[in-house]
């Protein structure tokens, strides 16, 4: 499937077949996510694997009980690590500059920045580095499609309650839940803005 395709044919699904998910297919998209881009290469995105109904369960009444999340044979939970991403940060700037690939006046802004993001309050970093999870999160929602899989996107969810679940510091900043299975529908294509719609 070419990627453009991928692009076209993704739908949010919320109806999920009972057949389970094979591991290799739940690798590969953990994979697509490894290789997915992110500010000064820090890669702070981690994910939690749930396939057991009982905390499948636990994690939809932590979205506001929406039933269809627990329907789906595999949850991947999406995450940032925020000491890992001011860590990955600083030593992955400095290694860009080292190559050359970014100047020394760059390099020196944005280690400043780093240095002022150490200063903020933890829960205030979570979202600013978001970006960097969703960016992955989408590298595993198009890589589902070449194995028939379907995903929802789930980001109305009540993050103390997920990290309840697991026993999480305030470290992990849980970005999104990410239903995962054989699609039991086959939604019509949504509205979308006409392209001139969307130039500034």
């Amino acid at each position: 499937m070419e990627t453009s395709e991928a692009i076209v044919n993704r739908r949010s699904i919320r109806k999920f077949k009972s057949d389970p998910v094979p591991d290799e297919h739940v690798t590969a998209l953990i994979e697509a996510a490894r290789l997915a881009p992110s500010g000064c290469n820090a890669q702070p995105w981690r994910f939690k694997i749930v396939k057991d109904l009982k905390t499948r369960n636990k994690l939809a009444e932590a979205a506001y009980n929406q039933s269809f999340i627990a329907q789906a044979p595999v949850v991947i939970v999406c995450c940032a690590d925020v000491s890992g991403y001011i860590e990955g940060s600083s030593s992955g700037i400095q290694d860009l500059g080292k190559i050359g690939a970014v100047e020394d006046e760059i390099v020196n802004i944005i280690c400043a920045n780093i240095n002022e993001t150490k200063k903020m309050e933890i829960n205030e970093i979570g979202p600013r580095i978001a970006v960097n999870v969703a960016i992955a999160v989408e590298h595993m929602v198009l890589r589902a499609l070449d194995f028939n899989l379907g995903t929802c996107w789930i980001r109305a969810l009540e993050e103390d309650k997920v990290k309840e679940i697991f026993n999480w510091d305030e470290n992990i900043y849980v970005v999104a839940l990410l239903p995962l299975g054989f699609p039991a529908e086959e939604p019509v294509p949504r509205t979308r803005l006409k392209l001139e719609d969307l130039l500034l």
